[in-house]
């Protein structure tokens, strides 16, 4: 009986040790831009105790207090992310980020040192600021799935993270999509009718804060042009106009290749073109060097030397009687 006595006492204390020790505190979460206030825990600083913040795993020293009231941060740790947004409680050791960021987030760890030694771990978890949703008509999916009687509706939200996008009709929940991711956009779609008069909204929330957008039917629900009764009844209608839909097409495809044809001719009327004018400047080129290789000489005039008789004249001439004969 001693024995079971003296181990319930044991479990009642060693979590109080523990507690004291080691103890986790609440998480903490933040919208963006807001300040939190971690709390050491103690009311006032003792002598010669030393009060240290750190944050991360493995923990970083950001800033630490002793028990004269001197303050010391570590701006430029951590790529200077906490630089000008760290301040410490002179008197108690609690520390407070002003101007958080979505880097912010994660866990901080502060560790008192004085008669005994005591540390406190923080989870700390900063929101992006919401913006209000955006509804808006879908006038694609009101002309071709939707009925006549139905308007088509989506909400949309864009660049956010670890938020739900909701819709609600009155106070009940119609539906909704969650997103863990940072920076995605998210959209949900609505069917209403046209005379419904119920109140729509659609919200988009994360943990710490809302925001919500109001549908007003009789105005957004105009934006579109209501479907044609007539196209809708007569089908035969409608496959002439699908059949007259393809005219366009074929005109178009006369038009390109009648303007094919056109550029083909010119280019081979250019080419011919090209061809002659080449050929005819090449003659003349020809023509022209040939005349330039063409050389006049100067003529040159030689005395010829006179020839010598070849009967040489006789020094003395007789001339005879001729006497006929009978």
């Amino acid at each position: 009986m001693f024995c079971f006595f003296v181990f319930c006492c044991l479990c009642c204390w060693c979590p109080i040790v523990f507690a004291g020790t080691d103890a986790v505190k609440t998480a903490k979460s933040v919208t963006e831009e807001d300040s939190v206030t971690l709390e050491s825990g103690v009311t006032k600083i003792e002598r010669n105790a030393l009060i240290t913040w750190a944050f991360g795993h493995p923990g970083t020293k950001i800033a630490d207090i002793d028990d004269a009231g001197s303050v010391s941060t570590s701006d430029d740790v951590l790529d200077g992310r906490f630089r000008d947004r760290l301040k410490l409680d002179h008197q108690t050791g609690s520390l407070t980020i002003t101007n958080t960021r979505i880097t912010d987030s994660g866990d901080y760890t502060v560790n008192i040192k004085g008669t005994k030694t005591t540390t406190y771990r923080f989870s700390v978890t900063v929101y992006a600021r919401l913006s209000v949703p955006v509804i808006s008509r879908n006038c694609s999916s009101s002309s071709s799935s939707s009925s006549s009687s139905n308007c088509s509706l989506v909400c949309s939200a864009v660049n956010v993270g670890h938020v739900t996008l909701s819709w609600y009709k009155g106070n009940s929940l119609l539906s909704s999509i969650s997103v863990s991711d940072l920076s995605i956009s998210l959209s949900l779609p609505l069917e209403v009718e046209y005379q419904d008069k119920n109140t729509y909204s659609c919200v988009l929330n994360n943990p710490i804060s809302n925001q919500t957008q109001h549908l007003d039917i009789t105005q957004l629900c105009q934006l579109c042009p209501a479907p044609d009764p007539q196209s809708t009844s007569h089908p035969t209608t409608n496959s002439t106009s699908n059949a007259t839909s393809h005219l366009p097409d074929s005109r178009h495809m006369i038009a390109l290749i009648s303007a094919a044809a056109a550029g083909f001719l010119i280019l081979i009327a250019a080419v011919g073109i090209f061809c002659y004018y080449r050929k005819h400047k090449k003659t003349d080129q020809e023509d022209k060097a040939r005349n330039e290789e063409i050389t006049y000489a100067d003529p040159t005039f030689y005395k010829r030397k006179a020839q010598k008789s070849a009967v040489k004249a006789e020094e003395e001439v007789v001339y005879a009687d001729v006497v006929p004969k009978h």
